[in-house]
């Protein structure tokens, strides 16, 4: 079965018209005190890679429920005056997520190529403390 419109599609329309944060401006933004950089990956992720320092994490199922101030699940750190960086692990899941809050209403932008390059730049990482 053909879908309609396929996911890399998907993820080239959002690209179009969001703001995409290549990977060195965005380690340049690490500890920036306007930035919240965002993370959109699973929890099994982030245990199994680690994470950007002073990131915030945002499964990415919940994302719009918790972006929402009218929504039971607002979270606060979403009211805050600041740049709000989305990632994912690729870039995929967090260009279409940044396009969906922009139809929100919600100013933010993403990371080009995800935690993936952000590691491999050489970008900070801290580990998930083991239980």
């Amino acid at each position: 079965m053909a879908l309609k419109t396929s996911a890399a599609e998907m993820v080239a329309a959002a690209r179009a018209r969001i703001e995409e944060i290549e990977t060195a401006d965005g380690i340049a933004m690490v500890n920036d005190p306007a930035v919240q950089i965002v993370d959109l990956r699973d929890p099994r992720e982030r245990a199994r890679s680690g994470f950007i320092p002073g990131s915030f994490h945002c499964p990415r199922g919940m994302l719009e429920f918790w972006v929402d101030p009218d929504s039971p699940y607002f979270k606060d750190v979403f009211a805050q005056d600041k740049k709000f960086v989305f990632h994912c692990a690729s870039g995929w899941r967090s260009a279409i997520s940044v396009a969906t809050l922009q139809d929100m209403g919600f100013d933010a932008a993403h990371l080009k190529e995800g935690f993936g390059a952000w590691e491999k730049a050489g970008g900070p990482v801290e580990k998930v403390a083991p239980k």
